[in-house]
């Protein structure tokens, strides 16, 4: 089985996508852990509901958070780790041990970066009068929403968008997109 850890700082519809396409068998995987930065992320809850071990991050300082989370993994079968809505900067352990995903909602270099993620970015792109955002899923590396693209979908900016608007949009595309990938990538370890 190919086995994702899903790392989540909010709400988790990004999770829940996966955990959708794991439970309707569209998607070969399983979810080994959901880790958050934040005691209070519905992600969590998410995770729970669907019978999925998670862990909360104890540490505050990026190195220290990149030792536990070596620790704490080095127990588990990792065959890859999505950032689904994860707001925290990944350590050097972690990114010369694994290979990890992130999942961002513009068409990347716009709109990246530190501070831009969620209603930040939409904002900022109807802010811009962008024909179009969309979304980006990318390799991590030491720098925020720098790392290779593995693939984009736009998502055309419509007269009168408000940033939720855009948001519904894109998330829509995201977890699509998310999925789409996810399978590609179960489907290169097969062969």
């Amino acid at each position: 089985m190919y086995n994702i850890v899903v790392f989540a700082s909010g709400n988790g519809t990004t999770l829940q996508s996966i955990i959708d396409a794991i439970d309707s068998k569209e998607l070969e995987a399983n979810i080994s852990l959901v880790v958050s930065n934040n005691p209070k992320a519905f992600a969590l809850e998410r995770a729970s509901k669907s019978n999925i071990p998670t862990y909360v991050i104890k540490s505050e300082s990026p190195a220290e958070m990149d030792s536990e989370l070596e620790k704490v993994l080095s127990n588990i079968e990792i065959d890859l780790i999505v950032l689904a809505g994860y707001l925290k900067i990944i350590g050097p352990k972690l990114l010369s041990k694994y290979t990890i995903i992130n999942t961002h909602p513009s068409l990347l270099p716009k709109y990246g970066g530190k501070g831009m993620y969620g209603m930040n970015v939409h904002r900022a792109v109807i802010s811009a009068k962008e024909e179009y955002s969309g979304v980006t899923l990318h390799y991590v590396n030491s720098e925020y929403d720098r790392g290779p693209t593995i693939m984009q979908t736009a998502v055309k900016v419509m007269p009168g968008d408000t940033p939720e608007d855009l948001s519904a949009r894109v998330q829509t595309a995201e977890k699509i997109q998310l999925i789409q990938a996810l399978k590609e990538f179960v489907s290169e370890s097969k062969s």
